[in-house]
């Protein structure tokens, strides 16, 4: 009989502990929150070899030069975000990376996104121009640079660079090596700043 009265006991415990339980969980549930409860989003993708600055930084002013040798700066592209490739015709690796800056500009400027080129050959926008139509690279902004010192001010240091700017012009982060910017984890890593302004 102290068996089944022990037994009674430890069943009634185990139902009051369950129920004790369930309401515990109803309560950490309930409508205010349940938002807090929620999984969290996904990290936003990242792109190998991307160094990203903790905060958009500021950029100082740099002027770069189109065919007719009219200045430009970076605060013409205002309002979209940018990818900024430093560049020339004698960095082999440059040279692989072109036709894929090509196709990502095709693939997603607009409005809202464009990849501006700026090469640092010294002989300036010919050469440049030159090379981009023997390979069939046609679809590009493609600027010049030929004293450096858009590259020095921008802290360009080794080709390829590429900065993702966002648009206020600000950047996000930069890789210094070639990527293939038309992949899909580019394209995503690039659709993130253009999708959330």
């Amino acid at each position: 009989m102290f068996r089944t009265v022990a037994g009674r006991k430890n069943g009634a415990c185990r139902i009051l502990s369950a129920l004790l339980f369930l309401a515990v969980y109803a309560i950490a549930m309930g409508p205010g929150n349940a938002a807090r409860a929620a999984p969290q989003q996904a990290p936003a993708p990242i792109l190998p070899n991307f160094v990203l600055k903790a905060v958009p930084a500021p950029l100082p002013a740099a002027q770069f030069q189109d065919a007719a040798g009219s200045l430009h700066d970076l605060s013409e592209f205002s309002g979209k975000v940018v990818l900024l490739n430093f560049w020339a015709t004698w960095c082999v690796p440059c040279r692989t990376e072109m036709p894929s800056l090509e196709r990502l500009q095709q693939a997603m400027g607009g409005e809202d996104f464009t990849v501006v080129t700026i090469s640092l050959d010294r002989a300036g926008y010919g050469k440049a121009a030159a090379f981009l139509e023997e390979i069939g690279v046609k679809n590009l902004p493609v600027y010049v640079d030929p004293g450096l010192q858009a590259a020095r001010k921008l802290g360009a240091v080794g080709l390829p660079v590429t900065l993702l700017l966002n648009r206020k012009g600000d950047e996000i982060g930069r890789l210094i090596g070639p990527a293939e910017w038309d992949s899909a984890e580019a394209k995503a890593f690039i659709a993130q700043y253009v999708e959330n302004p």
